[in-house]
């Protein structure tokens, strides 16, 4: 099944350029935008194996590259997602990069810049990327102002596209296809989520986000209530904070 995905302006262009001139790619957005479901449409566009990589503070240069381990009486090397990756000429996507460890980092730089090779310390390898490889990292600048940055050094390395929220006409087609509700309805979602991105005043740490549009559609189109498909696939998720909640479902009350 084809992955679906709609440009909101030439991110398919800069990616398909980025791909054949070999540069590393920083997308950055805010979550449930689409970033990763863009990702996968262009792995697919490309014909091109994708390995994602979800980063956190917990993952190492060790789980990325790969180890050691016995297996049938003898050690042996297992490769990690990265190394995968530039041994089969795959898309390699680093989810929220800014998360990862320091370490983590430096092992990347070797395939952000002309080289384009990993280097392997435990067995001594230096790997070139295989042909089609790319490096692809996204974070989101908003959230991570209250937590990491990444270092100038490391952003330099990457041509950036800036992908936000789909217009209205947009983000009510994307809610449509992907949840098989009718297009009233699909209006209805999407204006009641650019409602509460403006509502600054509720310090919601993230606003609401076409992925929770999709999964109030997607009870919706299963017969759920939508008011009560709204305040669980939206209200719900974006606070626990009891007079946010409350104005969150009034925003609902008034709009479905």
């Amino acid at each position: 099944m084809s992955v679906f995905y709609l440009p909101s302006g030439r991110e398919v262009d800069l990616f398909r350029q980025a791909w054949d001139s070999h540069a590393p790619l920083m997308i950055k957005g805010p979550t449930g935008c689409g970033k990763t479901r863009f990702i996968q449409h262009m792995a697919e566009a490309l014909g091109r194996p994708l390995v994602t990589v979800a980063c956190n503070e917990d993952t190492s240069a060790t789980d990325l590259l790969g180890r050691h381990l016995l297996l049938g009486g003898e050690t042996r090397w297992v490769d990690g997602p990265v190394t995968r990756a530039v041994r089969e000429g795959a898309l390699l996507y680093l989810d929220e990069i800014a998360e990862a460890r320091p370490d983590v980092l430096v092992v990347l730089h070797s395939l952000s810049d002309h080289r384009r090779q990993l280097f392997l310390d435990r067995t001594g390898e230096e790997l070139p990327a295989a042909a089609g490889f790319m490096l692809v990292v996204s974070y989101n600048p908003g959230y991570q102002r209250s937590l990491r940055e990444l270092k100038p050094s490391t952003r330099q390395r990457f041509v950036a596209l800036s992908l936000g929220y789909p217009s209205e006409e947009s983000e009510t087609r994307i809610v449509c296809t992907e949840t098989g509700v009718d297009p009233g309805v699909a209006r209805q979602l999407v204006r009641i989520a650019r409602k509460i991105r403006t509502l600054t005043e509720l310090s919601l740490l993230e606003p609401a986000s076409t992925r929770l549009l999709v999964a109030a559609g997607r009870l919706i189109a299963r017969g759920l209530p939508p008011r009560f498909a709204c305040v669980a696939s939206i209200a719900e998720p974006l606070t626990d904070d009891a007079e946010a909640l409350e104005s969150l479902r009034q925003v609902i009350e008034v709009s479905i």
